[in-house]
């Protein structure tokens, strides 16, 4: 099949490795999952565990980005995605290291023995609002089922000394986040400011926290330069997903 071609398979998105099909996921294959996959810290990871997986895009980013020894783990509440993430899953190149766990993540991580070196997650974010097309993306979308003091909490009972917990969000509430997590004694280590272009503000952030203290590294980066074509920086971060980059 030629990537030309590829890029027309429906009902989900074709990256350079393997296919991601969204269509029984509330949220779909966007900008803010590919771009934690892509950035998240992978050096010395040995177990990797995604939270609210969907259909699985950010764990099978992380499986590429990783050894044949790694162990990629993702939760997710809802059946339906969580039924498509295991398909998608199963036929990536690495369905012997992905597992999907379809469960509340609040229960599975107080039974969760494992240790994680890495955790993900695009979290929702949204205070409960006007009502979405579904119950499946009201629950993708608003922290009334999974706020972000229980997110913290589950991550406290699953990281490493040594591990990162690392999320995307807006950037208001990414701030917030941060101070929630230090608060309970994370230590922020990687942060990433997002801007769509040169001339607007930015309005998602990607984070690294660790339960231990260290170096901070803090940068930013715009998706789209004065040009309007994707920056070096962006294209830099995902020319190994994304078809034609």
């Amino acid at each position: 099949m030629s990537q030309q071609k590829a890029t027309l398979r429906a009902n989900g998105f074709t990256f350079k490795q393997f296919f991601v099909a969204h269509d029984r996921c509330a949220m779909k294959v966007g900008t803010d999952g590919v771009l934690l996959g892509a950035w998240a810290p992978v050096a010395r990871v040995t177990r990797v565990l995604d939270i609210g997986c969907g259909s699985g895009l950010i764990a099978l980013m992380l499986a590429q980005r990783t050894d044949a020894s790694v162990q990629v783990d993702g939760v997710e509440l809802d059946a339906e995605a969580a039924a498509q993430a295991q398909e998608n899953c199963a036929a990536s190149p690495w369905a012997s290291r992905l597992t999907i766990h379809q469960q509340d993540i609040r229960q599975w991580a107080e039974q969760c023995q494992a240790r994680y070196s890495l955790i993900v997650s695009n979290p929702p974010y949204f205070a409960a609002g006007s009502a979405c097309a579904s119950p499946q993306r009201a629950a993708a979308r608003y922290t009334d089922t999974l706020d972000h003091q229980t997110l913290l909490s589950c991550a406290e009972l699953l990281i490493n000394e040594e591990g990162f917990f690392c999320v995307v969000l807006p950037a208001d509430a990414g701030n917030r986040f941060v101070e929630m997590a230090v608060a309970r004694g994370w230590f922020l280590r990687y942060r990433t400011d997002v801007a769509d272009n040169e001339t607007r503000p930015p309005n998602r952030v990607m984070l690294a926290l660790s339960p231990q203290a260290g170096e901070q590294f803090i940068d930013s980066m715009v998706i789209r330069g004065p040009d309007q074509h994707y920056s070096e920086a962006h294209c830099s971060l995902t020319r190994d997903f994304y078809l034609f980059r």
